[in-house]
């Protein structure tokens, strides 16, 4: 049974794509293959980011290197 959240998850992803590539079009395979999971992608890549910075601000981690080029690791003490 699908519930109506999922679904809304799901049309502001597809929606979300198409706004970045309003050209676009795909079997609903596709969609889901390469619409859905780059959308996934990128709210894990922001998450993930937003977590390593709250890591670094703590001391837990540490970063190094220049900007754009960061590596992560845990920190020194």
């Amino acid at each position: 049974m699908a519930s109506r959240e999922t679904d809304d998850q799901v049309a502001e992803a597809i929606l979300s794509y198409l706004a970045e590539a309003p050209e676009a079009m795909d079997t609903a395979d596709g969609v889901t293959e390469w619409w859905l999971l780059r959308q996934h992608v990128r709210v894990e890549v922001e998450a993930v980011t937003r977590v390593l910075d709250w890591l670094v601000e703590r001391g837990v981690l540490e970063r190094v290197g220049r900007p754009g080029q960061e590596r992560y690791r845990r920190a020194r003490m």
